[in-house]
């Protein structure tokens, strides 16, 4: 008996900021003290730093002439003296805070001997001009910024970096590609291919969009900004939106970065919805100069949150220590702990790895059977049909950004397995593993499928479930096809997202594939079956990276 399709669940909510921990008034009485001097009702940590901060700096508020004459809302922290010293720019992220968010991280650099300019990025909070999304005028904003800050340091500046989180990263690198005065660059939740960030697989990133448009409610889009959203939403003019993006994309810069060699740290978390890893792996890969990332548990911004709260944060430590080596030459072993950090789900022991390809050991192959097992030898001559239009349990994350922080505070999402219709789904399942499995790296599937219809999509999920059943998402990655004749087959050869996972003792891998998940755009017609299989020339496999 068919099922009846349930309905559809709704889209994951879009968040009303990308960064729901940060607080904007302790963030203004914080800048308030810096001003006047005042700290009552400061806590201690933070009395500390404005009492450091303007024994040696003056702090200021003020406005920078950005491209068009548009008028930028900006901070400056100005050492006084006329010693020499570097100097750090930091475009915002995309919030309606601005250069707010920065507001403690900023104090900490200019503690430490930089002088700093954070800035909000135009149609953003205070600042004029409209959201242009790291395109010509934005880069031409940051260069702008630089000459407001250069011209009024003290003293004479010796090198310069820009730091960014999120937005404020994609700005930063592309900045560095096209002004040869930056010498360092750290990008936080970035992106390398905005492209590919859009539409990974050809996929279209239905609940990212949304977010982004969510988070700048209040800010003031361009019309071709407007009109790219619109378009990815909608599914229009995808060769339009890739030409769009190809010039907001780092990666299509890298041979400037490269040929400067310009040192850049990236962080990154395993499960960003926002951005996935892959595509800045990409990027991260491709760079010839010094690198360095940091792939942690959590999802957009969630893993350097605490830093910008004051807390202690490793990876602000580290974008200090970044810029104490390149821009200030001090010998802090940064330079000789490896180009790799990550960080294990989910007993989140930190792992350093020389390179990134280094990360994984070896790749152990295993086979999509018709008996639903993940096999070790290769099986042809079965089918495994998934009903299309039907939501499972198996899904991404219940929210944007937000699901990353219970990720990080070690209550990741729970899949009930035993609730996964095997109508609407298709499952594999390995043996228990006898003994810890250490996955680092990208696994990468290979599955063979027959669509009826022109047009078709699914999601696969990578699980890690205990013996009761209950199951952790290790990784995921959409596919969609919209080339193929109906009834043709199609060979989908796909890389899942990037991961560092311990499977215990006792549990078992399972891979689920379904027709549609609410984060993704669904190019499957309703009640329509793909029908999988593993034909004998090109079997249907999943490759494990181990460690």
């Amino acid at each position: 008996m068919t099922p009846t399709p349930a309905p559809r669940p709704a889209a994951p909510a879009a968040p009303r900021s990308l960064y729901p921990e940060l607080d904007a008034t302790a963030l203004g009485a914080f800048v308030t003290a810096l001003e006047s001097g005042d700290t009552t009702g400061l806590a201690p940590a933070r009395v500390a730093e404005v009492d450091e901060v303007r024994s040696v700096a003056v702090f200021s508020r003020g406005k920078v002439a950005g491209a068009e004459g548009d008028m930028l809302d900006a901070a400056l922290w100005r050492r006084t003296g006329a010693a020499p010293r570097p100097v750090v720019v930091m475009p915002s992220p995309w919030t309606d805070l601005g250069w707010l968010a920065y507001a403690v991280q900023a104090t900490l650099f200019a503690a430490r001997g930089y002088d700093v300019l954070a800035y909000s990025t135009r149609g953003f909070a205070g600042s004029e001009g409209r959201v242009d999304v790291a395109g010509p005028l934005d880069v031409a904003d940051g260069s702008r910024a630089l000459d407001h800050l250069v011209e009024r340091s003290a003293g004479p500046v010796t090198k310069i970096g820009f730091l960014g989180d999120s937005y404020g990263s994609g700005i930063s690198q592309l900045v560095a590609a096209h002004d040869t005065r930056v010498d360092a660059v750290v990008a936080l939740s970035t992106w390398g291919d905005l492209g590919e960030a859009f539409y990974e697989n050809s996929t279209r990133h239905l609940a990212a969009v949304r977010a982004l448009l969510g988070a700048a409610s209040k800010a003031r889009l361009s019309p071709q900004t407007q009109s790219v959203f619109d378009n990815v939403l909608a599914g229009r003019d995808v060769l339009g939106t890739l030409r769009w993006a190809e010039a907001r994309s780092p990666f299509s810069h890298i041979k400037e970065l490269n040929r400067r060699q310009v040192p850049v740290y990236f962080a990154h978390a395993w499960h960003e919805t926002l951005f996935p890893a892959n595509q800045t792996l990409k990027m991260f890969n491709e760079l010839t100069g010094p690198k360095r990332i940091a792939l942690s548990i959590g999802d957009h911004s969630g893993p350097e949150m605490t830093g910008m709260l004051g807390l202690p944060n490793r990876i602000w430590t580290d974008a200090h220590r970044w810029f104490d080596h390149h821009l200030k030459g001090l010998d802090n072993g940064i330079a000789d702990e490896g180009q790799v950090l990550g960080e294990v789900m989910w007993n989140k022991t930190l792992e350093p790895r020389p390179t990134w390809h280094s990360f994984t050991e070896r790749v152990h192959r295993l086979h999509l059977a018709g008996s639903g097992e993940l096999a070790p030898e290769p099986e042809a001559g079965w089918t495994a049909g998934v009903l299309c239009g039907v939501d499972t349990p198996a899904t991404v994350a219940d929210a944007v950004v937000t699901g990353g922080y219970a990720e990080i505070a070690g209550r990741p999402k729970a899949y009930p397995t035993g609730d996964i219709d095997r109508a609407v789904a298709a499952v594999w399942a390995a043996a228990p593993a006898d003994h810890t499995t250490r996955l680092r790296g990208t696994p990468r599937l290979r599955v063979t499928y027959r669509a009826a219809n022109p047009g078709s999509a699914f999601v696969a999920y990578l699980l890690d479930t205990a013996p009761d059943g209950t199951a952790h998402l290790v990784t995921h990655a959409p596919y969609t096809d919209l080339d193929s004749a109906p009834d043709s087959l199609i060979s989908a050869d796909i890389d899942l997202q990037a991961t560092a996972y311990d499977v215990p003792a006792g549990h078992r891998l399972m891979l689920v594939i379904d027709a549609r998940d609410p984060f993704y755009a669904d190019a499957n017609l309703p009640r329509a079956t793909l029908s999988f299989t593993s034909p004998e020339a090109t079997p249907s496999y999943l490759d494990l990276p181990l460690g």
